[in-house]
């Protein structure tokens, strides 16, 4: 089978080496130039490793991610909300992982290179438009404008959200849907906290610090590289700036955080160590009837971009690549396999764009400031245990963290 991926992302490129793994060489497509480590954070729960072990690539990630032992839910005074344990330490079989998005990413790239060859991944190259009847792909590379076709039984467009080939199949649907909230994303090397593999979550529905280390060499090294979103509410509708991902000076939201200074943390010190701060809206899009045109389909924020809560952008798009991969092989029709794929993954992604929206996970630390806005003793005076788990476990049914679908399927790859 032939297929054409556009976009060399984590979803691209995961999809890439699952292909490859079942006896399939696609050819890849990535705007930019150059493949670089660029972005911050990302988590990737167990979900999806279970699904990057299947390819080879869990040793890999193993020398360079933190394994995240538990996320944390604090209110704005350093109070425990809610704690849990993750990964291994929760009984998965297989890590989550914290990493830097730009690590992963060329994880990825350079096994996809190692066992697709350099040939397969053109670089510089961005889609014009697809006929999603024949499946050739209309290209243009950048640094000349000079404009090509290509063809394949099918086309996936893994480019974005601000996907060329979505906005060829939905031209009216205009930019992204903004939150509200605007999002200050940095890294900062400080002293290991908590117990160094802890994922925090601090504040409130219109505030909010996140927070977690991302390496595992500043780790045995015997400090901990940070990433860290501060996340304000804004008084204003969309915003009309273009150059969103642009370095700014934190002085722009740092005096709200001011007094965040927990025993265990010292937010307004985080954030004055950092190197460079960039600004971005807080963005998804409404979940869309269909994914699929012909001998064409989305992938990962191209089908479903989703607000960053819960942890689970990245995860999805290997989900998504997972599914379309297992269909791709399974079906001698290339529309079968796509119909099979969107079946699949597209009201599943729907039901976590609509919790994420509500705040996900995140709703407790709402729940708490409105119950408690000057703190508790003890939250079990403010929220029972079993709504804390209620919550929680709610949450993991939405987004595939079933256990023991994961477990077997480690089990599986074991065997």
């Amino acid at each position: 089978m032939d297929i054409i991926i556009i976009g060399a992302g984590i979803g691209g490129l995961t999809l890439a080496l699952m292909l490859h793994a079942r006896g399939i060489r696609p050819r890849l497509y990535e705007a930019a130039n150059e493949v670089r480590p660029l972005g911050v954070g990302i988590n990737v729960q167990p979900s999806a490793v279970v699904e990057l072990k299947s390819v080879g690539m869990l040793e890999r990630l193993r020398e360079i991610a933190v394994e995240t032992a538990a996320v944390g839910y604090y209110n704005r005074f350093g109070q425990a909300v809610w704690t849990e344990p993750r990964g291994l330490t929760a009984g998965y079989h297989v890590p989550q992982f914290s990493i830097h998005r730009g690590d992963l990413q060329m994880t990825l790239h350079a096994a996809a290179i190692e066992r697709l060859g350099a040939g397969a991944l053109r670089t510089g190259v961005e889609a014009v438009g697809v006929n999603a009847d024949d499946g050739m792909v209309t290209l243009r590379r950048r640094a000349t404008g000079e404009e090509f076709t290509d063809q394949a039984e099918g086309v996936v467009a893994a480019d974005g959200i601000h996907s060329a080939i979505r906005r060829q199949f939905y031209p009216d649907e205009g930019p992204p849907r903004f939150s509200g909230h605007i999002l200050w994303r940095a890294t900062s090397v400080g002293k290991p906290f908590l117990d160094g593999r802890t994922m925090i979550m601090a504040g409130q529905a219109d505030q909010k610090m996140v927070v977690y280390p991302i390496s595992k060499r500043h780790a045995q090294r015997g400090e901990s590289l940070i990433n860290w979103i501060a996340e304000l509410r804004v008084p204003t509708d969309a915003p009309p700036r273009d150059d969103w991902n642009r370095q700014v000076d934190r002085q722009i939201f740092a005096p709200r955080f001011a007094d965040w200074k927990f025993d265990w943390l010292d937010v307004p010190a985080l954030i004055a160590s950092a190197g460079q701060v960039f600004e971005f809206p807080m963005v998804d899009r409404d979940p869309l009837p269909a994914w699929n045109r012909g001998r064409v389909t989305l992938l990962g924020d191209a089908a479903h971009p989703m607000y960053p809560i819960g942890s689970n952008g990245a995860t999805q798009a290997i989900l998504d690549a997972r599914s379309l991969c297992d269909a791709l092989v399974a079906c001698d029709d290339v529309r079968e396999a796509l119909a099979r794929y969107e079946s699949d993954r597209l009201p599943r992604t729907a039901r976590i764009v609509v919790a994420n929206r509500g705040q996900g996970p995140d709703h407790v630390l709402e729940i708490a400031r409105q119950r408690a806005p000057d703190g508790f003793g003890h939250i079990h005076d403010v929220i029972p245990q079993q709504e804390l788990e209620t919550i929680a476990l709610g949450y993991k049914k939405i987004v595939g963290l079933d256990m023991e679908s994961v477990n077997a399927r480690a089990r599986a790859l074991r065997s």
